[in-house]
């Protein structure tokens, strides 16, 4: 086995700064992004994630020695990073809803992943219906899938990171991809084009109707199929019908809900509004919630609306003069 000095030589991490804490954290710190991404897929939440990528850090300056045997400093950290996870995962171990929601999702915004490689943070790969649907998936094999195709390890560094063995690892891939594929939405290759103009003007279609309160007039933009969520809360609304009568139900439109102001931002490289609200007598909008759509064939397929501390990773005002 070559030595730990020889071993440093070969990566890149010099072995001084592999003996300073300040300069080890430098180096390991320009991965913080992509490790972030890859917590967030393994647990669905952001702040999860956040929390994860920080204990990655320390995990990785309490066992630095064992760097010493790695060629790549980014595939030592993704390691860790993916233990760290799992050993999170059995700790705190999650179902999803009986309909099948996952009321620990949060959003991850585009503005934060914008400093990242494409490939690191790809649609197909943080989309909200890939990250609900790798969430039905246990810990292990959620890992295996994520690894394999998404970051693209080989099944021996699989085997190796979760001690087993490469037919274990090719039997649990296979079996994942069919969970996943039972989980994902069948139409979900006919993306409307990122930023196109049919987005667009769907998107102030959207937007003009929410601020005029126009339940009915959503409708119209929306597949008769569509489904509106809220996480963390359990409850699905399928069917366009069903949802803009659960928003007139809950007041949408009147004057005693208030009125909406609505910006476009994105997350989870999928469009989404900014919903800032303004309650009668308030002298200004505060941000309420932000919708993440999913668009098929020009119209809404889905809604996922979140609120609450989920807001806090959006780089948006949290409120708006009148």
């Amino acid at each position: 086995m070559m030595s730990f000095r020889e071993a440093c030589r070969q990566t890149d991490m010099t072995v001084a700064e592999l003996q300073d804490e300040s300069a080890f954290a430098t180096v390991v710190e320009r991965h913080r992004g992509e490790l972030h991404v890859h917590c967030y897929r393994m647990v669905g939440s952001y702040e999860e994630a956040e929390d994860l990528t920080q204990e990655t850090f320390l995990r990785a300056w309490r066992k630095r020695e064992t760097y010493a045997q790695r060629a790549s400093l980014r595939a030592w950290l993704y390691r860790i990073a993916t233990n760290a996870c799992l050993d999170a995962l059995e700790k705190r171990p999650r179902t999803p809803a009986p309909n099948g929601e996952i009321t620990w999702l949060q959003p991850f915004p585009d503005a934060v992943a914008a400093p990242l490689d494409e490939d690191v943070f790809a649609r197909e790969t943080v989309e909200l219906a890939f990250m609900v649907a790798i969430q039905h998936l246990a810990p292990r094999p959620r890992a295996v899938l994520i690894l394999r195709d998404v970051l693209g390890w080989r099944a021996r560094d699989c085997a190796e990171l979760l001690e087993t063995t490469e037919a274990g690892i090719n039997s649990a891939l296979q079996r994942a991809r069919a969970v996943l594929k039972e989980h994902l939405p069948k139409e979900r290759g006919e993306w409307t084009a990122e930023g196109s103009a049919e987005e667009r003007e769907l998107l102030d279609r959207y937007m003009a109707l929410c601020e005029a309160g126009d339940a009915r007039g959503i409708k119209v933009l929306m597949h008769e199929d569509a489904r509106f969520s809220m996480p963390p809360e359990p409850e699905v609304y399928v069917g366009s019908e069903t949802i803009v009568s659960g928003w007139a139900e809950g007041g949408f439109g009147t004057e005693a809900f208030g009125r909406f102001r609505c910006t476009v931002t994105r997350t989870n490289r999928q469009p989404a509004i900014a919903n800032y609200l303004r309650k009668p007598g308030a002298g200004e909008y505060t941000l309420e919630a932000v919708d993440v759509l999913r668009i098929e064939g020009g119209l809404i397929a889905d809604v996922t609306a979140f609120y609450g501390p989920a807001l806090d990773a959006f780089d948006l005002p949290r409120t708006l003069a009148v």
